[in-house]
């Protein structure tokens, strides 16, 4: 869910781009709202990319020292990091962005620009949303380390499987 809300909203974010290069050079027309629309589905990209690269296994890490590594300790390493700050952090972003959410609602928040965009809790509210879902990335991470270790899966050495998992 989090891969295909991050690339429906990777083409809204192409097309609004697009629309403002046109408007902005073509027609001398900017918008503010179409402007801030761009960081909204920017974020909304990110915040929702994350869960999906660790879910996945897409994320960032030095490879040239993980393949080499045997399939026990690799596990160990996917476990202890998912124990010690995947799992924490995501739990702790989620908690703090509740509150900043919460707030952003009750203040009626939106943009402070002229035809900007209303309603920015929305948008803060995905910090939560998104910390939420790499919780479980991690809990995952956690659960396939546990299955490696007792040899009822394995890590794939293809840079390109499907998340690198068995």
């Amino acid at each position: 869910m989090c891969g295909w809300i991050a690339s429906v909203a990777f083409i809204l974010l192409t097309l609004n781009v697009f629309y403002d290069v046109v408007a902005r050079y073509a027609f001398n027309n900017v918008s503010i709202g179409m402007q801030e629309m761009e960081w909204h589905l920017y974020s909304v990209v990110f915040l929702m990319g994350i869960p999906f690269a660790l879910r996945t296994d897409g994320h960032v890490r030095v490879d040239v020292l993980y393949t080499r590594w045997s399939e026990t300790f690799k596990a160990w390493v996917n476990l202890v990091g998912a124990l010690l700050l995947v799992i924490p952090f995501a739990a702790f972003i989620a908690w703090l962005g509740i509150d900043f959410a919460v707030e952003s609602y009750k203040l009626g928040e939106g943009s402070g620009d002229p035809g900007g965009l209303p309603y920015r809790w929305i948008i803060k509210s995905l910090i939560s949303f998104s910390s939420f879902f790499t919780a479980i990335a991690g809990i995952n991470m956690v659960t396939y380390a546990i299955r490696v270790l007792k040899r009822d899966a394995h890590y794939e050495n293809s840079e390109h499987s499907a998340g690198g998992l068995a």
